[in-house]
């Protein structure tokens, strides 16, 4: 029985030691032969508003224990909330940027919700000169991070300068935008800025006159603003209009414009001399508007010799000279001198001049009275005059018209041609040969002097403008631009009852000469020198 119970153990230990030197095999094996890892699936999803962009969205397989980094991005006007489901190895739930550990399968949802509504107010404004028309002018609301039009409208005669205020993406562009974005303030201004315009006016005049008001030059003005010019012509010139930019001035020929500046003008005043013509007593010369000088007749002592004259405004003709004013108030003068009716060399400030038969008068601008040449009668004693305003020259007497109309008179006393210092209210006075002619304001005219011919009777003439004095003759112009004649008649002289359109006349010993509206010249009379071969002049 004993020996039974101990075969028994024996056999249980065998068993017990075959059952661990197995286990001990498996172990070995399992030690030295390497299984298959475990892995585990990640499944991601993102709620409405933004998205999962690492790893991205949909299921991943990962190896136990891998490290997965997570990246949630919010749409624009939402944000990141928090990661839910299996989040226990979500480093941070609250991180829209964080990692989770694989540990099992996990399945995760990144959560967004919308931002709350932030609103802000603009205030927009203009300065002077301009509007904003979008969105308007005045408080506006807007959601935050909107883009808002912004457009300025200068007014005429503005322009746009800059935008003032907050958040303007171009501030000197009229048309631009504003965004105010979240943190900023909850309120924005902006003004739109503009400025006047500013433009240049030159002013120019040609020769023979010049611009009064602002004066010549270049000179700088609001745009919108008036200017005022005046035109002023030289002495015994005339003006000939505005040219240049004159699309806003009414009448161009007017002497006094208004010009409006709305750009860059440039306006020039034009001036020519007003054509003349005058009569020696053989000989005829011509002023033409660009103040040179043309002549026809005797040149037996070279009376004729003008044309190199230039920039004359006054011509008249002796019986053997011929004398010019220049524009400068000086004057020139051909022909014989052999009584110094030439020497006018030192003449200055002169704003008239007269030949007679052998002297030069002229009158200066403060009213005195030069003369040179022949002195038998006493013609040059004009000396002692003042306030004088024109002069006429006979053969041997001078008249002078004063600035309260009465004349004065010196030289040859004979026929009464003196005899006019009972005369008033005279606006031109005429010389002949032997008798003076006073025209009065209300276009009668006065006669003294010898009347042979009848050269006196003018007393039934009425609208006349202009007297002259032939040697034995009066020539009279009418307003309507006809021609009255009395007095010597024997070589048609006084022929010129036909003449219409005249603007000028001018008388010598035995021809007459008129200047007409359009710049041609007749002549009536002896043409025995040549002196009336005028018919193709063209004077201006």
């Amino acid at each position: 029985m004993v020996k039974r119970l101990a075969s028994g153990r024996h056999r249980l230990r065998s068993r017990a030691s075959a059952f661990i030197v197995a286990l001990a095999v498996i172990a070995v094996l399992v030690g030295c032969v390497e299984g298959p890892a475990l892995e585990y699936r990640l499944t991601v999803s993102a709620s409405d508003g933004g998205s999962v962009t690492g790893p991205g969205e949909g299921a991943f397989t990962y190896d136990a224990g891998t490290v997965v980094d997570l990246v949630a991005v919010a749409e624009q006007g939402y944000e990141f909330v928090n990661w839910t489901g299996d989040v226990g190895n979500v480093a941070d739930i609250d991180a829209p940027e964080t990692t989770i550990t694989m540990r099992a399968d996990y399945s995760i949802t990144a959560n967004f919700e919308p931002l709350p509504i932030v609103q802000f107010d603009l205030t927009v404004s203009s300065m002077e000169g301009g509007a904003v028309t979008a969105p308007g002018e005045g408080v506006f609301t807007y959601d935050a991070d909107t883009v808002v039009d912004l457009v300025a409208v200068a007014d005429d005669c503005y322009e746009f300068v800059n935008w003032t205020g907050d958040g303007v993406a171009d501030p000197y562009s009229a048309s631009t935008t504003i965004s105010i974005t979240i943190g900023e303030n909850a309120t924005a201004a902006v003004t739109a800025n503009f400025a006047r315009l500013r433009y240049q006016l030159t002013v120019n005049s040609t020769d023979f006159g010049s611009v009064n008001g602002p004066g010549e030059g270049t000179f700088t003005y609001d745009c919108g603003a008036m200017v005022g010019l005046a035109a002023d012509p030289a002495v015994r010139c005339r003006f000939a209009g505005w040219a240049g930019d004159v699309e806003s001035i009414d009448d161009v020929d007017a002497l006094e414009i208004t010009v409006l500046i709305g750009r860059d003008l440039s306006v020039t005043a034009h001036f020519e001399v007003t054509p003349m013509v005058t009569a020696g007593i053989w000989h005829t010369v011509g002023l033409k508007s660009d103040g040179t000088v043309i002549a026809v007749g005797s040149n037996t002592w070279g009376q004729s010799e003008v044309g190199g004259w230039t920039d004359i405004v006054q011509v008249a003709a002796g019986e053997r000279h011929t004398v010019g004013l220049k524009a400068n108030g000086t004057v020139v003068a051909v022909g014989s001198s052999e009584d110094g009716q030439c020497d006018v060399d030192g003449w200055s400030e002169i704003v008239q001049i007269d030949a007679g038969r052998h002297y030069t008068v002229g009158l200066k601008s403060d009213g005195t009275v030069l003369a040179v040449g022949g002195d038998l009668s006493g013609q040059l004693g004009v000396g002692g005059w003042t306030d004088i305003v024109q002069v006429a020259t006979g053969f041997y007497h001078t008249l002078g018209l004063k600035s309260d109309g009465t004349v004065v008179a010196v030289g040859n006393t004979g026929q009464g041609r003196l005899q006019v210092q009972g005369w008033t209210d005279i606006i031109q006075v005429g010389a002949g040969g032997h008798h003076s002619l006073g025209l009065t304001s209300d276009g009668t005219v006065l006669a003294v002097g010898r009347d042979n011919y009848g050269e006196t009777n003018v007393g039934g003439w009425t609208d006349i403008v202009q007297v002259v004095g032939g040697c034995q003759a009066s020539v009279g112009l009418k307003s309507d631009g006809t021609v009255v004649h009395s007095g010597w008649c024997d070589s048609g002289q006084c022929l010129v009852g036909g003449w219409s359109d005249i603007t000028q006349v001018d008388a010598g010993i035995v021809h007459a000469v008129g200047l007409k509206a359009d710049g041609t010249v007749v002549a009536a009379g002896s043409n025995s020198s040549g002196q009336c071969n005028v018919g193709d002049w063209i004077l201006g």
